[in-house]
């Protein structure tokens, strides 16, 4: 049955909706009022929140018991549909529709018709009205005075519409600038290339919401696709482009960075070639001053909606902060290139310094280290036509019955036989080699060792093969072309170097075998008896040197090494109000040492915490007043001005220089300092630790491998000839130093002094016990070594 007409003051209608501002009050007073006039019905108001991706929402429910998908409804479906096709008030008897018509609603009540009235404004489709009757449909009457209604109501929520989108385009606003301030400190955080050009694509990405981003840098004459994120059918990392080219290569000509849509016939021939569905572009150029660095080209596809000016603007802007770090990357990787180059030099002057081949294959191994990030490096040489190992980073002796040093032998041999440099990666699982055989030899060694990069190049002469030198890593990417550069100049330089210091032998052996001869006949021309008792003497002596244990000990020159120190420096201009502290001062760690005049700091703390206050103030007046978007602009002013608080709070805090370490005021006078200007950086007093000092014993080559870290030490200075202080070793050097006509290498004592009576500079005499040894081992170890070495120089077994 139908209802009776009620009437509805259309006038109360409009002014309640003039009353709100925002889409969900208005929708919700739309929804009652027509409640109001349709009895034992539930109202239901939906809107087409986005052109671009016309879908029903539900905005406001009023009536009966009714529940609503929350999600958006597809603008096609069911008797939803219709209406978007027919744009008039329709009703739909419950007889002639299917559940499935209506499948947007929950309904626990038999539905005996479905009315809807369209909210148009001039043409176009805000939403509709839903009417879901349980009692009998609405009479025209009715359905006309809610027509009429619906005409109001689509002026309101369109209003409001317009509102909640400009809204949200100045909060979208506000969150870029936020979001372009984070990115500028976040590419000035890392001066590493490598780390930074995925996080410039990474930040695009997230800032334009783009499916796609390509860097692009100028190399040489033409652009290189150096960092991608994403997927481009068209570009991939490593690929080259020139003006004419495509996007990228004319905005590299012309300096002048593009937005182009769809329809734009650039982007037109772009997606043909690509056969891609891109709907709009962005590209624009990276300058460092005058001069063009790259290009940033940023893609979206379909799904999303198109590019604009704002885009672009904040594209610009991030590419200027970009470009900067990006400079300032390019400054630091030509630092580490003279550094690199620097440290090429050293190394050739080590090699080529010496005959003595082990020294030489030991700072082959060592010395690289300093500017080549590996992990292990090994070098093994031609031996009777058979491949030996002759040196490994990191060991004193190599052990050709270590499994590490028999697996190292192994794919050092198999390297060789290719006769050329060989690099190999892992990547997760791939192996990056282009030879099958390769990859699975690879597969298990990386397996075995863990390293996921391994290169080897062969050394070579006009002579003939000389060895192989290796480096592996597990990191895969831990040589750049530079590095790999360097070792090329290496392999030429060590094989120069090895080639004659296997040409140099001295062979003085005819003069010791004639005396030995002598002494032999002698000894046998004596009688039986006397020679028994020699023999037996002998054997006795022997079995002392042999069984009886000592201690074995390391002696050495001992040197106190320089204190800890702290240089306490001022950490921006300003004029020091006070000195905390007097000369010969014992302070602890956070003490204040001085205070700097912070008159300006603390007033500009206290104006940044009066702005905070009172933005926080009208962000709790705007809550009261249920003033949502108002809020919303106080408390994004608000944590800005938090921050700004946080950093003056900071700076403030800055002004008070406090002492980083344990120690003692070393600066004479320092209470003159008050008063004085200083400039950033300037430094103010000078702290001297006082817990434990490090005492450097110089151990020489012979002894190095019998020290070991935890050792016990006892030292005497000559500064205290009455005492003996005691320590333990903490480390051994890992390379040598000269030492007057030799080479040593330091073991640093550690060594307590909490009376700081030890001062750096004092010399004296160390002993460091490395264990018992046998009598034979402590006394003849020395001269049996340096026979050893000259035997073996003799012959080179």
């Amino acid at each position: 049955m139908s209802h009776p007409a009620v009437v509805f003051p259309l006038a109360d209608v409009s002014a309640a909706l003039l009353a709100e501002l925002e889409v969900g009050p208005r929708a919700r007073i739309v929804a009652a009022s027509v409640a109001e006039l349709t009895p034992d019905a539930a109202v239901v108001v939906f809107l087409i929140e986005n052109p671009h991706t016309p879908a029903w929402t539900a905005k406001a429910l009023a009536g009966a018991d009714l529940n609503v998908d929350g999600d958006p409804i597809a603008l096609e479906k069911g008797t939803l549909g219709a209406l978007a096709r027919e744009r008039s008030v329709l009703q739909f008897p419950a007889d002639e529709i299917s559940r499935e018509d209506y499948a947007h609603l929950d309904v626990r009540q038999n539905v005996t018709a479905l009315s809807y009235i369209p909210l148009l404004r001039e043409d176009q489709l805000l939403g509709c009205i839903e009417i879901v009757s349980f009692a009998g449909a609405p009479a025209e009457e009715v359905l006309g005075q809610i027509a009429e209604m619906a005409a109001v109501a689509a002026i309101g929520l369109s209003s409001a519409l317009a509102y909640a989108a400009e809204r949200d385009a100045s909060l979208a606003s506000v969150m870029r600038l936020t979001q372009l301030y984070d990115i500028e400190k976040v590419f000035n955080a890392t001066l590493d290339m490598r780390t930074l050009l995925p996080v410039v694509t990474e930040k695009v990405a997230d800032l334009i919401r783009a499916e796609t981003v390509n860097l692009w840098m100028v190399d040489k004459d033409d652009l290189l696709l150096t960092q991608q994120q994403g997927d481009d059918p068209l570009a991939a990392p490593g690929d080259r482009q020139r003006g004419g080219e495509g996007i990228a290569g004319d905005v590299s000509d012309s300096g002048e960075a593009v937005l182009l849509q769809a329809e734009d016939e650039a982007l037109v021939h772009r997606n043909a070639r690509a056969g891609d569905t891109a709907i709009s572009l962005l590209a624009t150029p990276l300058l460092d001053g005058e001069s063009l660095t790259g290009v940033l080209e940023v893609i979206r596809r379909e799904g999303e909606e198109p590019f604009t000016e704002d885009d672009l603007f904040a594209l610009t802007q991030v590419a200027a902060s970009a470009a900067q770090a990006l400079h300032n990357s390019s400054l630091l990787q030509a630092e580490r290139k003279i550094e690199v180059l620097q440290t090429l030099v050293s190394v050739g002057q080590e090699i080529g310094s010496t005959l003595n081949q082990q020294r030489v294959l030991q700072a082959i191994v060592s010395q690289p280290q300093l500017v080549i990030p590996y992990e292990r490096a090994a070098i093994a040489l031609e031996q009777r036509n058979r491949l030996v190992i002759q040196a490994v980073s990191g060991m004193t002796k190599v052990d050709a019955s270590d499994p590490v040093v028999e697996k190292l032998t192994d794919i050092l041999r198999w390297a060789a036989g290719l006769e050329n440099e060989i690099h190999v990666t892992q990547h997760g699982d791939e192996i990056d080699s282009p030879r099958p055989e390769t990859r699975e030899k690879f597969k298990r060694y990386f397996e075995e060792t863990g390293s996921r990069g391994f290169y080897a190049i062969p050394l070579t002469d006009d002579e003939g093969s000389l060895g192989i030198l290796s480096f592996e890593s597990h990191d895969p990417d831990f040589l750049t072309e530079l590095h790999i550069e360097v070792i090329r100049i290496l392999s030429s330089q060590a094989t120069l170097a090895l080639r004659n210091a296997s040409l140099y032998k001295e062979v003085p052996f005819i003069g010791i075998l004639e005396p030995l001869i002598e002494k032999k006949r002698r000894f046998m021309a004596i009688d039986r008896r006397r020679r028994a008792l020699t023999v037996g003497a002998a054997i006795a002596v022997l079995l002392i040197l042999v069984l009886v244990p000592i201690p074995m000990r390391v002696d050495g020159t001992a040197q106190v090494g320089p204190d800890q120190t702290q240089y306490v420096r001022a950490e921006q201009d300003g004029v020091v109000q006070s000195v905390l502290v007097h000369e010969g001062e014992r302070v602890e760690p956070g003490t204040p040492l001085a205070q700097m005049a912070d008159w300006t700091e603390r007033a500009a703390l206290a104006g940044v915490q009066a702005r905070y206050n009172t933005a926080m103030a009208q962000m709790a007046q705007a809550l009261v007043g249920n003033a949502a978007t108002a809020a919303g602009q106080r408390q994004l002013e608000a944590n800005y001005l938090r921050g700004e608080l946080q950093r003056a709070t900071e700076q403030l805090d800055r002004m008070t220089l406090r002492s980083q370490i344990a120690g003692v005021v070393a600066t004479p006078h320092v209470e003159d300092i008050a008063g004085k200007k200083l400039a950033l950086g300037d430094p103010i007093m000078e702290l001297v630790s006082t817990t434990d000092v490090e005492v450097d014993v110089a151990v020489s080559e012979t002894d190095l491998s019998l020290v070991r870290a935890n050792d016990p030490a006892r030292i005497k200075l000559e500064s205290f000839p009455t005492r003996t202080f005691a320590g333990t070793v903490s480390v051994v050097s890992p390379a040598a130093e000269v030492a007057g006509d030799a080479r040593a290498f330091y073991a640093r004592i550690t060594v307590p002094n909490p009376n700081g009576i030890l001062r750096p500079g004092m010399q004296g005499y160390s002993k460091i016990r490395t264990g018992l040894r046998p009598l034979g081992y402590v006394l003849f170890r020395d001269p049996a070594l340096w026979a050893w070495a000259k035997i073996w120089s003799w012959f080179g077994w």
